[in-house]
């Protein structure tokens, strides 16, 4: 046996690798058997299944079902059990150990906190919910023989407008668990320009936001998130490829846009299941990240919604690795990429990539050498 042969992965070699998560939706990640019990807990009464293993069944299929109206009903559900304090603690406790058991040693997590309020939290109160959360959940994680450390993004609603405030309030936070800021919901119709008080107010105050671009709305999305609104990172930025034309003969042309977002670095959260449930892309072999990886932009892979995607971070690299043929080489080369891109300072960065990602990954390549 050879680190060639080796070098393609198994699962639980992809398991125990260490993984950088950009993009994940606290309120689309519930265990199912936590919905049913906090939806008895505050009497919430319109779940479609009380059984937690037809229930999870049940958000898959609802998200798999091509409309999209099936698939915004089951974030009301996840919402309407996460409105107290103790609720909101437990879902994020809950979320970093899981996080943590698939291997993934860093984390920024996203929720809106204006979507918690209907039980009579203040957006304080959430956040600091939350934040004790996921305290929580490291320190189990860590019980358990596991490292994690998550933080925070607030998220924003494209077609509320709530967005100024939502960016105080994680500049607020900024030194306590929230990393940065984010704006999501329906890009059709609701363009990241209709929020740039938001994003000129943390440009201001030097701080870090991704925007929601390029998955259900083209270039004309990523362009403003871009170029108007300053974005760090793009969350999806999957429709980048249509500013890209392959050739008979295989070469790449890049358009503009497509070169400005590869030449500046700037990150694309990449979900390849989450993709091919909203239509972005027709298969795992067809997804752009096969391109976008060849052509050395700054790709990266994530969960999105693991509860409605029944996923994780382990089984998108599974998806990735039958897909194209990657090893662990260019599983570290996506997660090495994920980290350089966090909001957490350059020098906590360089620690995770150095002394964390690669002995990581150094020590399962060289297990061919002991069988």
């Amino acid at each position: 046996m050879t680190t060639e042969t080796i070098s393609q992965p198994n699962p639980e070699q992809i398991r125990r690798a260490p993984k950088v998560l950009l993009h994940d939706h606290l309120d689309g990640g519930l265990r199912p058997g936590t919905i049913v019990d906090l939806a008895r807990e505050t009497g919430y009464t319109g779940l479609p299944e009380t059984d937690a293993d037809k229930l999870g069944v049940w958000f898959r299929e609802a998200a798999d079902s091509g409309s999209l109206e099936r698939y915004l009903e089951t974030f009301a559900h996840t919402c309407a059990v996460m409105q107290t304090r103790d609720a909101l603690v437990r879902v994020a406790a809950e979320c970093a150990e899981d996080l943590a058991e698939d291997g993934v040693v860093y984390a920024e997590v996203r929720y809106a906190p204006e979507q918690h309020l209907e039980a009579g939290l203040t957006l304080e109160e959430v956040v600091e919910a939350v934040n004790e959360g996921f305290r929580e959940g490291e320190r189990r994680a860590k019980a358990n023989g596991h490292r994690i450390r998550v933080g925070a993004l607030l998220t924003a609603m494209r077609h509320a407008a709530r967005a100024l405030e939502i960016a105080e309030l994680a500049n607020r936070y900024r030194d306590s668990g929230v990393v940065g800021f984010d704006i999501a919901g329906a890009e059709a119709g609701f363009p990241p320009t209709r929020h740039l008080d938001a994003f000129e107010y943390l440009k201001r105050e030097n701080n870090h936001f991704t925007i929601h671009a390029g998955e259900a709305f083209g270039l004309p999305s990523i362009w403003q998130a871009l170029q108007w609104c300053g974005a760090d990172r793009l969350g999806h930025g999957v429709r980048i490829i249509d500013d890209i034309e392959v050739g008979e003969d295989g070469k790449a042309k890049l358009g503009r846009l497509a070169s400005y977002v590869r030449d500046k670095r700037i990150p694309l959260e990449m979900c390849p299941t989450s993709n091919l449930q909203t239509g972005a892309a027709s298969s795992y072999e067809d997804h752009p990240v096969g391109l976008l990886r060849k052509l050395h932009f700054r790709a990266t892979i994530n969960t999105d919604n693991r509860l409605m995607s029944g996923t994780s971070m382990s089984r998108e690299f599974e998806h990735m690795v039958k897909a194209f043929g990657y090893t662990l080489d260019d599983i570290q080369w996506f997660t090495v990429n994920a980290m350089k891109s966090a909001f957490i300072p350059f020098d906590e960065r360089l620690a995770m990539i150095n002394d964390v990602i690669k002995p990581g990954y150094a020590e399962i390549k060289a297990e061919w050498l002991f069988q």
